[in-house]
């Protein structure tokens, strides 16, 4: 059975391409233009969540505290076009496996997917 990846994004060419570049790596994709859309629509069977910092309504980082407080330990990997330090350790002092700014290399992005869902530490 394939991976599982929920993104959170806003921006629908955004979208598009993370989940053709998901899909082409093997994984199965869940796609949210919203936090709110995530917590009402997602089954929760995700292997790894990939947030977007800019949201309508909750930001990335709202979410992913949000989820930690419920008890979520799914692997978070935080994007944003807004690559500030004080984001950044929100971020990963929240528990994100890895920070990325946009726009992310493609080869990057799949390397940390690929660590976080499969290297040490992983669930």
């Amino acid at each position: 059975m394939s991976p599982k990846i929920s993104i959170v994004e806003d921006d629908p060419s955004v979208v598009r391409a993370l989940s053709r570049l998901c899909r082409s790596a093997g994984y199965e994709v869940s796609a949210y233009g919203s936090a709110e859309a995530f917590l009402e629509e997602s089954p929760g069977d995700d292997d790894c969540l990939l947030l977007d910092v800019q949201l309508p309504g909750l930001s990335g980082l709202e979410l992913q505290a949000r989820l930690r407080a419920d008890g979520c330990t799914t692997p978070v990997v935080v994007m944003t076009a807004f690559d500030r330090e004080e984001t950044r350790r929100e971020a990963l002092d929240g528990g994100a496996r890895a920070f990325l700014p946009k726009p992310v290399a493609t080869d990057t992005l799949l390397a940390v997917l690929r660590e976080t869902m499969e290297g040490p530490g992983a669930n």
